[in-house]
C-alpha cells in the first residue's frame, strides 16, 4: 500500500496492494495499522455507501465544526471525485483536486478536515463507499455551488443530475 501526495497539501491518493489470481483479486480495503504507516491516524466512526446513475453530481458538501475527514473509494463503476480547499488562510484556498476513482483502479482519496467534497458519476451506475471521522450532523452540514465560476471545476459531465439542495447552494466566493 502506498500514499501519493498531490498539489494540495493534506490530500492523498491511497493505492492498495491488490493480489490478483485466476479466481479474481483480493485486497485489504481498510487496515488501521497500514493506514497509520501512511500517516493516516484518523479514527473513522461512520461508513457511508451511495449508489448513483450516470451524470449524477453530488456536492460540494462539508461539515463545519468538528469537520470530517473522509476516505473515499468507488467500489463499482467510475466517478470523478473532487476536493476543494476551504481552509481559511491556506495558500491553496479555493483550489480543487480531482481524480477518477473506480472499481477497476481501486484507489482511495483521503480528504482531511478543511475541504469540501463532491463527485460526478462517469459510468452507467457507480457505488461509492467512504469512511468519516465524525458522525453526520445536519446542523453542521454546509455546501456551496458545484458550478462556482471562480473555482471552475471540470466535472467531466455535460448535464449533471442534481438534488434540489445542490442546485441552490451559494457560491463560495
Amino acid at each position: 500500500m502506498k500514499a501519493v501526495s498531490v498539489n494540495i497539501s493534506g490530500i492523498l491518493i491511497v493505492e492498495p496492494d491488490v493480489f490478483p489470481d485466476d479466481r479474481g483479486w483480493f485486497y485489504e480495503s481498510y487496515n488501521a495499522e497500514k493506514f497509520h504507516s501512511l500517516g493516516i491516524d484518523d479514527i473513522f466512526v461512520q461508513d457511508n455507501h451511495s449508489r448513483s446513475v450516470k451524470n449524477t453530481l453530488r456536492g460540494l458538501h462539508y461539515q463545519k465544526t468538528p469537520g470530517q475527514v473522509k476516505l473515499i473509494r468507488c467500489t463499482s463503476g467510475a466517478i470523478w471525485d473532487v476536493a476543494v480547499d476551504i481552509r481559511e488562510g491556506s495558500p491553496t484556498f479555493g483550489q480543487w483536486f480531482g481524480i477518477e476513482l473506480s472499481g477497476e483502479n481501486k484507489k482511495f482519496l483521503y480528504i482531511p478536515i478543511g475541504f469540501a467534497h463532491g463527485f460526478s458519476v462517469l459510468s452507467d451506475i457507480a457505488e461509492v463507499q467512504y469512511k468519516c471521522s465524525s458522525v453526520y450532523d445536519g446542523k453542521t452540514e454546509a455546501g456551496f455551488a458545484w458550478n462556482d465560476p471562480k473555482i471552475a471545476i471540470d466535472w467531466k459531465v455535460k448535464e449533471p443530475l442534481l438534488s434540489k439542495r445542490d442546485m441552490n447552494n451559494p457560491l463560495l466566493f
